[in-house]
């Protein structure tokens, strides 16, 4: 018995409904201004943690922490907002 591995026709729609993601790309970092210290930067993003993300991150100026939050739109497009993940941090 021989078998013959036959590659998938690019224009079968089931693929699509395999992939459902589609072939476009992802927003892979973004510009954020610290909710503490005001400074501006720029932090990696992984579209690959899903549609919806929240998690904690320390400012790379300043070393508080944040709350990051992240929702990848269909176009791969995030749209990114901070938080204070420690509002009873006093000077």
């Amino acid at each position: 018995m021989i078998f013959i591995q036959i590659p998938p026709d690019e224009d079968d729609p089931e693929l699509d409904a395999d992939f459902p993601l589609g072939d476009g790309t992802a927003d892979m970092d973004a510009a954020v201004t610290c909710p503490y210290c005001g400074e501006e930067m720029e932090i990696a993003l992984d579209p690959g943690s899903g549609p919806r993300q929240e998690y904690v991150e320390d400012c790379q100026v300043c070393c508080r922490p944040w709350t990051v939050h992240v929702a990848y739109g269909p176009d791969g497009a995030a749209d990114v907002t901070l938080d204070a993940a420690d509002d009873a941090w006093d000077d």
